[in-house]
């Protein structure tokens, strides 16, 4: 079915297809069962957007983490 949501992250319309029915969206969204676990056959992306709005071309431009990046107090210059 054809869902549309607002991007949390930009507030732009989307829509996109995805394989539920509005029967299993309203069953999940009554529940308190974590996205994963009531649609385990979604992909990350689809389950992402059905949750928040967000497409996975938005998530792709967002910048990369340097998990490298030192925090201040781990820095060189002793004490």
């Amino acid at each position: 079915m054809l869902i549309t949501r607002k991007s949390l992250m930009t507030g732009r319309l989307h829509t996109i297809e995805i394989p539920v029915t509005q029967a299993e969206l309203d069953a999940y969204q009554s529940s308190r069962v974590d996205i994963q676990d009531f649609f385990p056959h979604l992909t990350p992306a689809e389950r992402e957007f059905i949750k928040t709005g967000i497409t996975a071309e938005e998530w792709a431009t967002l910048p990369e983490e340097d998990d490298e990046t030192e925090l201040p107090e781990e820095q060189g210059g002793g004490e």
